[in-house]
């Protein structure tokens, strides 16, 4: 082996740990944070004590909003490693890992090992791969199974006929779409296939290349996928008539997948709202997208089968999703890996002009200023710093910590910049990755942490009402009773707060003197006598009351009107 080559293979190697490390960064730290992670752990957990793992609860509740699929790789995730601190992590990591991997190989057969590389880097540089891969959300997990399905289908479509990855790219749709309704959307591939198909129709088909016919076989494997949970849902619902579980199917097959596309009742967005998000979120891929699309546009016309189904299946995806009133960043996100795909084999000749190379070092030069700026902000205890801390009651003893870290980021990126400078800008982005899931993991979220999770409002709610006391929530968040040092009596979750109060005004009734309540401060009742009520804190932009079973006045017969928050409003 020549020195070059054992050299090129020792960067290699330092690439897959760095990377591998970045994402790992911080993993036990932090415990679950609003939006979603709550809700995902508190399902898991309650499957793994009570050892029903088809149907997910919220509390007392059925959870209705998503498939547990993605409960159950968390719920299996503790049964391997413990704790709930990592092991809520655990799919969402392995699931960046997978989606990578993918983009590799899929760059390799599609190209050459070279392209592969370029590929993987342009992924892992993008902010919001990195986001997500650290982040419990459903989304990291839905992308590598549609980047898995995408991988079966373009092996398939653009090698030559192989079953076995048709096969696996159906399942892996299937999977994909009881894990969040969407996950079918690798089928559309199907379209531009097609497509370029018929461009091609006066020229020699390659010798063994997939037919239409073979296509077929992507039914059965997608619905052997659907069939991990519609199977044991069905002879659930064939073998209960509770209506209870007949409104959960109703909710998530119906309300919570068609309605939700359709009509959504939240997240209500502008049709061109994506254009922002890959603008922001694919920094700082984004800044190379004015010369991609040119680029992209003449090998189109040229009829590349490559870019015909990358391409078209990225753009099916952006006017499928912008289509729906309904809009959040996370949508868009299983296009990403395919674009860097797409965009890896231009990348060396795009980065040998100094105009892309100067928007790369802009890009880490004003990340550079911008964290020097907090952090000296933070570290003077300036009144833009404590002003921040106030509006969301976190103390000032956070300000050297948060500081430090943003200081000693900002620093680290001057010496790259003054080091690496625009010729090599690449890697430069690369770094800064590198460098900020490293502060995203190590330090700024657990300093966060006790006040993003709800943990240090929790803790003192149990240190003011004592060990002993019985505790109750009304109007809660899954944070809360996540967060919760005893066992809780909740009175529901989507149910009016009226209706939480007919049930929680007894039960404070029962031992006055025992039971505490917690409740949001606007879902306060006038039948509380409120100079008994303890303002305990504010959380998640949300202000909580505790308020002894004495302060409840049990000749009160006023209503409070009033909804629980949907699950898509409350934080």
């Amino acid at each position: 082996m020549s020195d070059a080559l054992l050299l090129r293979n020792r960067w290699r190697i330092l690439v897959c740990v760095g990377i591998v490390l970045a994402l790992l960064a911080g993993m036990g730290l932090r415990q679950p944070s609003p939006p979603d992670e709550p809700r995902f752990v508190l399902a898991a957990r309650a499957m793994v004590d009570s050892g029903n793992w088809l149907l997910p609860h919220r509390g007392g509740e059925l959870y209705a909003e998503k498939p547990p699929v993605f409960m159950w790789m968390q719920a299996a995730s503790h049964t391997v490693f413990g704790g709930w601190d990592l092991a809520f992590l655990v799919p969402s990591l392995l699931a960046g890992l997978l989606t990578l991997w993918l983009t590799w190989d899929l760059a390799r057969r599609l190209w050459n090992r070279r392209v592969a590389w370029w590929a993987v880097l342009a992924l892992f540089s993008c902010l919001q791969f990195g986001l997500m891969a650290k982040r419990a959300q459903i989304d990291m997990v839905l992308v590598a199974m549609t980047t898995l399905a995408m991988w079966g289908l373009l092996r398939h479509l653009l090698e030559r006929r192989n079953l076995g990855a048709l096969w696996l790219a159906g399942f892996a749709a299937g999977l994909g779409t009881v894990t969040k309704g969407v996950g079918f959307l690798p089928l559309l591939v199907l379209l531009p296939w097609a497509l370029w198909r018929w461009r091609n129709r006066d020229q020699a088909r390659p010798v063994g290349a997939a037919s239409a016919r073979s296509l077929w076989w992507l039914l059965p494997a997608f619905l052997l996928g659907t069939a991990v949970w519609l199977a044991p849902l069905g002879i659930a619902l064939l073998n209960d008539p509770e209506p209870s579980l007949q409104a959960y199917a109703r909710e998530l097959l119906f309300k919570q997948t068609g309605t939700r596309y359709a009509n959504a009742w939240h997240h209500v967005q502008p049709a061109w709202y994506y254009l922002q998000v890959m603008v922001t979120l694919w920094l700082p891929g984004s800044l190379l997208l004015p010369a991609l699309l040119p680029a992209w546009w003449r090998r189109l016309k040229r009829l590349d089968g490559r870019y015909w189904l990358l391409l078209g299946w990225s753009l099916l995806v952006l006017v499928f999703f912008s289509a729906s009133p309904g809009k959040r960043e996370v949508y868009i996100f299983p296009m990403l890996p395919l674009l860097c795909v797409a965009a890896a084999p231009l990348l060396p000749g795009l980065l040998r002009k100094a105009g892309a190379r100067w928007l790369l070092l802009a890009y880490v030069a004003l990340l550079a200023l911008a964290a020097l700026y907090i952090g000296t902000q933070l570290l003077s205890g300036s009144a833009w710093a404590h002003a921040q801390l106030a509006r969301r009651e976190m103390p000032d003893s956070l300000l050297p910590v948060l500081g430090s870290w943003m200081l000693g980021f900002g620093v680290v990126l001057v010496g790259l910049v003054a080091s690496l400078r625009q010729r090599r800008a690449g890697a430069l982005a690369v770094l800064t990755a590198f460098l900020l899931w490293n502060l995203y993991g190590w330090g700024l979220m657990p300093a966060l942490d006790p006040y993003s999770s709800a943990s240090a409002l929790m803790q003192r709610v149990g240190q003011r009402i004592g060990p002993q006391a019985e505790l109750g929530m009304l109007a809660w968040r899954e944070q809360n009773l996540l967060q919760a040092d005893r066992k809780v009596t909740e009175f529901g979750f989507k149910r009016p707060w009226d209706k939480q109060w007919q049930d929680a005004g007894p039960w404070l009734a029962q031992a006055p003197r025992a039971r505490w309540l917690l409740v949001l401060d606007q879902a306060m009742s006038p039948c509380v006598d409120r100079s008994q009520v303890i303002y305990i804190g504010s959380s998640n932009r949300n202000r909580w009351q505790l308020l002894p079973g004495t302060a409840w006045r049990t000749d009160c017969h006023s209503h409070l009107q009033g909804a629980a928050a949907s699950e898509d409003e409350q934080d």
